[in-house]
């Protein structure tokens, strides 16, 4: 994999997108991951207005702290980056006040709108910048099982890295010398109150699912763990199509319409 020419070729994209939108450049919710890391570098480059936004939640400490060294980190090399931190817990916990008792033990529903807090903040401050808001997902999240959130970090405007394998995003991470708290840190999407890590909340590693995203083998030689991870994938893949397909319309006949 040739890094240079991936990086350039990202770099020269998102200054042709930012140009011909006629905007003023990026905005991208830092995590502490590395998916946000490699996306906000790669928007550096372009020497383009960039506003990297800290939104906490009632954040662990490890995912604050890496996510702070950074931003301190990319803005000591960059001038055109500036950031800011807007705490969304009392907004969240204004939620908690007001929703039913049974949504508020969801706890999927309550980490997905975590994630749509912080993608209503990004649209509100990229508009009032002039920004587009640039997503972090790579390729086995938003194209093999849809591990994002539906209106959450699924609502962007441009995908830098969504052609890129978590793999490979680790490994344009240490090209664009990334921080190495971040690189040494486990995945993890920030939405759950004990750190989860991705693997965690899904069952497999990112290599097994970038795997099992491209097999097309014979399955009666895999072992009991690869049988296991390929169902898995496929699962995912089913349940998911709704995040990943273009929203059902139902189409009128012309006949009815005459």
């Amino acid at each position: 994999m040739d890094l240079e020419k991936i990086n350039n070729h990202i770099k020269a994209w998102l200054e042709a997108y930012c140009s011909k939108a006629g905007l003023s450049g990026f905005i991208v919710g830092i995590s502490g991951g590395i998916d946000s890391a490699v996306t906000s570098t790669l928007c550096a480059q372009t020497g383009k207005k960039v506003l990297l936004l800290n939104m906490p939640i009632r954040q662990t400490k490890a995912e604050y702290d890496r996510g702070q060294e950074h931003i301190e980190d990319l803005k000591k090399k960059f001038a055109n980056v500036s950031s800011l931190e807007i705490n969304l817990t009392s907004t969240f916990a204004s939620l908690e006040e007001i929703f039913p008792k049974e949504t508020n033990e969801n706890h999927l529903a309550m980490a997905n709108t975590r994630a749509r807090l912080r993608m209503t903040t990004l649209y509100a401050l990229g508009q009032t910048y002039n920004l587009l808001v640039a997503g972090t997902g790579n390729k086995i999240e938003d194209f093999g099982i849809g591990f994002f959130t539906k209106y959450g970090d699924g609502g962007v405007d441009i995908s830098p890295i969504a052609d890129l394998t978590k793999t490979q995003v680790f490994q344009l991470s240490k090209h664009l010398n990334i921080i190495s708290s971040i690189q040494s840190a486990k995945p993890t999407d920030g939405l759950w109150e004990d750190g989860r890590s991705d693997e965690d909340q899904i069952g497999a590693t990112y290599p097994e699912l970038e795997w099992a995203m491209e097999f097309t083998g014979d399955e009666n030689t895999l072992s009991e763990r690869e049988i296991f991870v390929l169902n898995l994938y496929r699962k995912l893949n089913r349940i998911n199509r709704h995040k990943m397909d273009p929203i059902p319309v139902c189409l009128i006949l012309e006949e009815f319409l005459s």
